[in-house]
């Protein structure tokens, strides 16, 4: 048994681009299967549009526009946007739950690039933000929500919503990697995201808040990209809020990227 250990291949030192590429999307495809045997992972991103949709339409829709329909139009992009950033979270989750599982320990003996688990489950994530866009469109769409604007605006839209989850996503596998636990790192990232989504334009207009309050919504992330998001889907001014969403994006990949792969490679 000794002599079969000492003869067993040692994992290459060096992996080339091409094949480390290779390792990241077999490594998504893992998380696209462990969602089609687990589809109940899916219940965050299908379940919580709804239950966003039908609570603030129906009973706060005609107190705040006036009637529903006005705003059902308005507050879909939003909630878009909310829940992208909300889906967010379960990338850092679910890194956790694999690094204190063990899992990670299996990969560091297989001969893959060591930053391919990392980024096939980033990549994996996506199928949970197209899940999570579908949903919502086709509850929206029987709610009585309607694109105003040309399918090529709203394709735009939805390819921008899926680069805002992929941009701030960096942010929840930076507190995944740091927290001890899964149960934690969720709970962390749930204070800085619910202030964040709520402390918005997503559901009332800016002029109706406080002074202080207005000042951080206007320039939100989540406020800028509700906007350029309303106007690419429901017709208005796109390049003034979109320059800021891309700005907030740009910044956060600038900054979370490289403290995400720090505390990866610190806990891996």
């Amino acid at each position: 048994m000794t002599t079969l250990a000492l003869d067993r291949p040692a994992p290459p030192r060096h992996i080339s681009p091409g094949k480390g590429v290779q390792h990241a999307l077999s490594l998504a495809w893992r998380g696209i299967l462990k969602i089609r045997k687990n589809p109940e992972q899916l219940a965050d991103v299908t379940l919580m549009p709804i239950v966003f949709l039908v609570i603030f339409v129906y009973l706060f829709g005609g107190a705040l526009s006036g009637s529903t329909d006005a705003y059902l139009q308005m507050v879909v992009p939003g909630i878009i946007v909310m829940n992208i950033l909300q889906a967010c979270l379960t990338v850092g989750v679910q890194l956790n739950t694999d690094v204190t599982k063990g899992v990670f320990d299996r990969f560091r003996s297989m001969p893959i690039a060591r930053s391919a688990p990392l980024i096939g489950a980033v990549l994996a994530d996506v199928v949970r933000y197209v899940v999570c866009l579908a949903v919502l469109m086709i509850v929206a769409t029987i709610m009585g929500y309607r694109i105003a604007t040309s399918p090529g605006e709203f394709a735009v839209a939805i390819l921008l919503a899926l680069a805002f989850g992929l941009s701030f996503c960096w942010g929840s596998v930076f507190v995944g990697m740091l927290m001890k636990t899964p149960g934690s790192a969720q709970a962390l990232m749930f204070v800085f995201i619910m202030p964040l989504t709520f402390g918005s334009n997503v559901f009332v207009q800016t002029n109706t808040m406080p002074g202080w309050l207005r000042a951080w919504a206007d320039i939100s992330p989540v406020s800028l990209m509700a906007n350029a998001l309303r106007g690419l889907m429901n017709g208005g001014p796109v390049a003034g809020p979109l320059a800021g969403a891309l700005a907030w994006m740009a910044g956060a990949v600038v900054v979370f990227f490289p403290l995400a792969t720090w505390a990866y490679r610190r806990r891996v």
